[in-house]
Formats: structure tokens, sequence, C-alpha cells
């Protein structure tokens, strides 16, 4: 069990997403990270968006679901690797969010 799971119940499942996708795939980890994924069968348009409450909000788009997909699970284990070494919430301070910095940056370096 990796703690990930259905964001509100599934309930914006099939939903409009914030890029302009239905809504296929939507999770949520501790309340504080979250990975949706979007898909327009009609445009090949897939959309993977992820976010640290407080830090970071980040979307990738695709042409292919497969890629797609294989980035979302992917995507998992750095998110919560990242959380990890995060204040919960967002920077308390100017300094907090300098020291931040540099992992948010090497995250989407690696997520682009």
């Amino acid at each position: 069990m990796t703690g990930w799971v259905s964001f509100d119940a599934g309930s914006t499942l099939g939903g409009m997403g914030s890029q302009g996708g239905v809504i296929a795939r939507d999770e949520d980890f501790a309340g504080h990270l979250r990975l949706t994924y979007e898909v327009d069968a009609s445009r090949s348009f897939h959309a993977v968006s992820c976010s640290v409450t407080g830090w970071l909000l980040h979307h990738r788009f695709f042409d292919q679901e497969a890629q797609a997909l294989a980035e979302f699970e992917a995507m998992k284990p750095a998110l919560e690797a990242l959380r990890a070494q995060l204040r919960e919430g967002g920077p308390a301070s100017t300094e907090e969010a300098r020291r931040g910095g540099p992992l948010l940056a090497a995250f989407l370096a690696r997520f682009s």
C-alpha cells in the first residue's frame, strides 16, 4: 500500500479538469500531494498535474496515454520523497522557501 487514494472519494472522475480534459484519474497522498490525469481522445490530449500543498503546482502534457500513465506512476514516489523534505503546508519563512527552491527545481527538471 503506497498511501495514494482516490481524491475526494472519486467524485471528480469524469468531470472537467483544470487543463480542459476529462479527469480519468485523481489521487491524493496524505492530504498534501495530488496527481490528476486528464484525457481528451478527440485531440490526442493527455495531461498530468501534480501539487504539493503550499509549494508546487505543475502540469505536464503528452500525446500518448501510455506515456502519460507511466509518468503518473513514476511521479508518485518522487512526490513522496519531495514532500518528506519540505514543511507541510508551505514555507513558514522566506529563508525556508529559499531552501526549498533547489528541491523543487530538481523535481521540475526531472519531470518537465
